[in-house]
């Protein structure tokens, strides 16, 4: 039988599937697992966003174009892919904001059905495939603890979904590690949708009022994934990387 010591070697040669990892929070970890010797697999949706992504990763790096709310094509896309170490989900669409009364729910549904039923499906498809030692890492967000105002019913909903869902896959899994990242403001393609002007000046608003006075940016929540794959022992719990927000 494997030690702990036998298999915790850092990220140095280690298959890591990032669901998500080809823009924002998902690339930089990416990037940096790359750097740290780790072999990379990237899937999203969109073709050129998967070519992109590949570009500026190192020469070796797989590109998968995957519907992540298609649950046959998840099976498929971990039947295909084989073994590896560590699963990271950092997958999600732009934020829908708004008020209860608005709410399409057929829309709302289908924000569930890549945030959340993507993470389960991930993990129900990916976990038999996950080497002794390894890990996932899924996403939430600090408004699934704290709604910062009207408007985030949906948001929070999943957010906080995905930290449940961690906690039962923890003990479902074992001895596979699931954690989960809890980012606040970070700068990322996930604000597309603001005009330039607006997002700047949220960026701004927001970063003067966190205790570290400036908002996230990608890499520093980044380093919150590669430290729940490289350490062997927390497992079922949740790390806050906010810029103190919940403080303020």
């Amino acid at each position: 039988m494997e030690t702990q010591a036998e298999y915790n070697t850092g990220l140095r040669g280690k298959r890591i599937v990032l669901l998500g990892g080809t823009s924002g929070i998902g690339l930089a970890t990416a990037e940096m697992a790359a750097r740290e010797g780790a072999v990379i697999v990237v899937a999203s949706s969109r073709r050129e966003s998967v070519d992109r992504a590949v570009a500026r990763l190192p020469k070796g790096t797989e590109g998968h174009v995957l519907d992540l709310s298609n649950e046959e094509q998840v099976r498929d896309f971990f039947n295909r892919i084989g073994t590896f170490d560590h699963l990271a989900f950092t997958a999600g669409e732009t934020l829908q904001v708004g008020k209860l009364s608005e709410i399409n729910v057929e829309q709302a549904r289908r924000f569930f059905n890549l945030r959340f039923w993507g993470a389960f499906m991930a993990a129900k498809y990916g976990s038999s495939h996950i080497r002794t030692g390894g890990s996932i890492v899924l996403s939430s967000g600090m408004a699934g603890r704290r709604p910062p105002d009207k408007g985030w019913t949906l948001v929070a909903s999943v957010l906080g979904a995905a930290e449940a869902l961690a906690r039962a896959l923890a003990v479902e899994l074992a001895p596979i590690r699931v954690n989960v990242v809890c980012p606040g403001l970070v700068r990322t393609e996930l604000w597309r949708n603001m005009s330039e002007e607006d997002r700047e000046a949220m960026y701004q608003a927001s970063g003067q009022a966190l205790l570290v006075g400036r908002v996230g940016e990608a890499q520093d929540v980044a380093q919150a994934y590669l430290y729940l794959m490289r350490e062997g022992y927390s497992t079922g719990q949740v790390i806050v990387v906010d810029g103190g927000s919940a403080l303020v």
